[in-house]
């Protein structure tokens, strides 16, 4: 069984990180409000997941997208590498200069 941890979009203006072992019907309890920390947005996009063998591994990665800043994970969505790499040795750059 695959484990996916994963990045929505809510309102276009925040993000939720989550961990599960069915993608597809997770993002359906998602847009159904039937998850606690998403019912309150209207709009839930999908913008990013992984793939793991283990919950554990899925768990870990979880933990750690969960600890970065916004405009880590902006970096991460939209495959900006160097990017990512800058606010990995950098943490405190502004957020601001990612647009």
């Amino acid at each position: 069984m695959a484990w996916y941890t994963y990045i929505l979009l809510c309102d276009g203006l925040s993000y939720y990180v989550g961990l599960s072992g069915n993608l597809e019907q997770r993002i359906a309890s998602h847009k159904s409000k039937q998850n606690i920390g998403t019912k309150e947005f209207s709009q839930i996009e999908l913008v990013y997941h992984e793939t793991y063998k283990t919950r554990h591994e899925a768990e870990l990665r979880e933990t750690q997208l969960k600890k970065w800043s916004r405009a880590k994970k902006k970096a991460l969505i939209d495959g900006d590498i160097g990017t990512l790499r800058k606010l990995s040795h950098n943490p405190k750059l502004v957020e601001d200069t990612l647009g």
